[in-house]
Parts: structure tokens; sequence; C-alpha cells
């Protein structure tokens, strides 16, 4: 694991997914493993594999706020509004005071007033 969050402070993402990989096969029941894979697949703009991983990491850690805001934010910039809504509302039930997810809402707030106007 220090290995992959090594390579991805310093960019290299290949290496970085190469070692998740290896860690995820080892350990598949490693939910962090499988979240900060789906970081790196991000990153790397694979959306349907990222998401893969957020819902294995939720499958095997059903609280992992992490995730979920991971998972609502592929959803939303895949234009899955509705989705994206439910995993956020998920969020905020578990983590109500979750920082990212407070600036995420005045951003959406913000955009839906743009565009009322």
């Amino acid at each position: 694991m220090r290995r992959a969050e090594g390579a991805l402070v310093e960019g290299d993402l290949d290496t970085a997914l190469g070692h998740l990989t290896a860690i995820t096969d080892h350990a598949p029941d490693f939910a962090e493993g499988h979240m900060l894979r789906a970081t790196v697949l991000y990153q790397m703009d694979l959306y349907g594999p990222a998401m893969e991983e957020l819902e294995q990491t939720i499958a095997l850690n059903p609280n992992h706020f992490g995730a979920m805001f991971g998972a609502g934010i592929i959803a939303y910039e895949t234009g899955q509004t509705e989705m994206a809504m439910k995993l956020f509302d998920a969020v905020e039930a578990i983590h109500p005071n979750f920082d990212e997810l407070s600036r995420l809402q005045q951003e959406l707030d913000k955009e839906a007033g743009a565009l009322d106007l």
C-alpha cells in the first residue's frame, strides 16, 4: 500500500495501479485497496472501472462515505444526477459534517442559481 501511495504522490499512476491491482488480487476483502485503486482509475479517466472499485469498496464497507462520495462524483460527472444525489444523501446521513460534500453542495447550489437566471 505504501508503494502505491508513493507512486501516486509522484504522479506515476501506472505503477500505483500495478501495486493496487496486486493488493486487490491478494487481499480482495481489503476495502481500502479497492478505494485507492478507484482513486487511481478515476485520475486515469477510467470512470467505469473506478465505479466498479467503489461499488466493491461499499460492498465490503457499507458505511464507507468516501467511496459513496466518489461514486456520487462519477455519477454527477457522467450525467447521472439522480444517482449522484442519492449517493450524496447517503454520505450526508453517515457523515453530516463532511467538508467535501458541503463544498460540492454549495457549488451545485450556485450552478442551479445560475441556471435559473
